[in-house]
């Protein structure tokens, strides 16, 4: 097709694909900034209006325009991708995929383009189909072709899944860190012998007797060390874990009724949970769930330290180097899955670590460090909207904060007027700052969304430069030869 026919529509030119006799395309409308996908040729399907000078149909970017176009283009539907090391990149913007794509092209390293957990969307005000088509859109606007996933992440009630299931989703995070028993790590005997009559046996297919028989006296050789089961060490475990793997198993049986036939990845986190899984545990969670036919790709423990939301790890780096090292252990001796590092964004000194020990075999979950990005470009290109947004977020932080593994302090941020134009985008490499305003997107979004999103429109290449920039930082450790 001739695309100087379209005029002063602006062509993506990674998005132009002929596919079975017919192309397709992303435009946008500089005035305006609305965008349209193009169809020159069978447009069955799809709804638009003609565009007489070039002869495509210009369709916006509705639900049923992107489910024809995924019915058309194979590649722009999310896969199952095994074992493959996976980059997820959640985006509570639904503006950030063409950037996360321009950072794991030619690296080797999966994308899993959505990846929202139900709180997320609940404070975004997004369905998971609203989620996974953004990705889509993005994908397709940066000319995506190999495989990418989309993870319905954290999700801790049956009644959830349902949507996820509908709008397409490949992953499955589970988060049974509510009937976890963090007391175990300390209670004593006579307290543990008192909680493990109340595990759900039945759920469980097992009981007391047929634990210790199982556990007790074995020895397991990992790696230089040998894991061995005594009563106290069995009974933490049991206790601790119990009721969450026959939660697991309640939502995996849910997940499987509701997928049918279709291919899926299903992951296991206890990372939100405030004490860390030793080795037994790992070793329980994941023998239990070999025991009770769940099907997994990756397991996210709780690691020692702290992987707070924003910042780099905070701890002690070769405790955790250890204790890395002895999960990964565990992980090889049972094999067929991987190791999953939750909260994962801007662990910058995490990252080495878990590539020595675990190798391919990982998958780094981010979040709100796209956003973070966006607010970097919000203070580069409009500093009095970057003033507002940062004012509003200090007053947000005491109450947004109480769902979150955060530590700083408000009184640490600067106030707004304090600070040069110059200076701003420096706040987002400030410890404070960050999480002061990577807690309140919520709020943010709610009273700010349409002119952050406007901002970030037109200034659409810088943001996708600024994203690009950061994610290969992330995804560089992880980087396939």
């Amino acid at each position: 097709m001739n695309l100087n026919a379209l005029g002063d529509l602006a062509v993506y030119p990674d998005s132009l694909v002929e596919h079975e006799g017919t192309t397709y395309f992303l435009v946008r409308d500089p005035a305006s900034g609305e965008k349209w996908v193009g169809v020159v040729g069978d447009a069955a399907g799809f709804e638009g209006k003609p565009h007489a000078a070039s002869g495509a149909l210009l369709c916006p970017r509705t639900p049923a325009n992107a489910a024809a176009l995924r019915a058309r283009l194979p590649w722009l539907s999310p896969v199952p991708l095994g074992l493959r090391t996976v980059a997820g990149m959640g985006d509570r913007l639904g503006l950030a995929t063409p950037g996360h794509a321009a950072a794991a092209r030619g690296t080797g390293v999966a994308p899993m383009f959505a990846q929202q957990s139900v709180r997320e969307n609940v404070r975004t005000r997004r369905s998971p189909q609203q989620v996974l088509d953004d990705a889509m859109w993005g994908a397709f606007q940066a000319g995506w072709r190999e495989p990418w996933g989309a993870d319905a992440d954290h999700l801790k009630e049956t009644d959830v899944i349902a949507a996820f299931v509908e709008a397409g989703y490949s992953f499955f995070t589970v988060d049974p860190g509510d009937h976890v028993d963090g007391e175990a790590d300390t209670d004593n005997k006579a307290t543990l012998e008192e909680k493990i009559q109340a595990v759900p046996w039945d759920a469980l297919d097992s009981s007391p007797e047929d634990l210790r028989g199982r556990f007790l006296g074995l020895e397991v050789p990992l790696n230089g060390i040998t894991l061995v089961f005594d009563e106290i060490k069995l009974l933490r475990a049991a206790v601790k874990y119990g009721a969450a793997l026959a939660h697991v198993l309640k939502l995996y049986r849910h997940l499987r009724g509701l997928m049918g036939d279709r291919p899926f990845d299903f992951e296991v986190s206890v990372d939100e949970t405030d004490t860390p899984t030793t080795i037994h545990e790992h070793y329980y969670i994941a023998t239990e769930l070999q025991r009770l036919g769940v099907q997994w790709v990756s397991l996210a423990p709780r690691f020692v330290g702290r992987f707070e939301k924003g910042v780099d790890f905070i701890g002690d780096l070769d405790e955790l180097d250890q204790d890395i090292a002895r999960h990964v252990a565990v992980m090889q001796y049972i094999g067929g899955y991987k190791l999953s590092l939750h909260s994962g964004s801007d662990k910058f000194s995490v990252y080495p670590l878990a590539v020595r020990h675990a190798g391919k075999l990982v998958h780094l979950k981010t979040a709100g460090t796209s956003y973070l990005e966006a607010l970097r470009v919000i203070a580069e290109v409009d500093p009095a909207f970057f003033r507002e947004i940062l004012g509003f977020s200090r007053n947000r932080y005491d109450d947004d904060r109480a769902s979150y593994h955060v530590s700083a302090r408000k009184d640490n941020v600067p106030l707004p007027a304090d600070v040069a134009d110059a200076d701003l985008p420096d706040l987002l490499d400030q410890f404070d700052a960050r999480q002061v305003l990577h807690v309140a997107y919520g709020s943010v979004l709610d009273r700010y969304g349409r002119q952050l999103h406007a901002v970030l429109e037109q200034h659409e290449a810088r943001y996708i430069a600024v994203l690009e920039r950061h994610f290969a930082r992330h995804i560089a450790p992880f980087r396939q030869a």
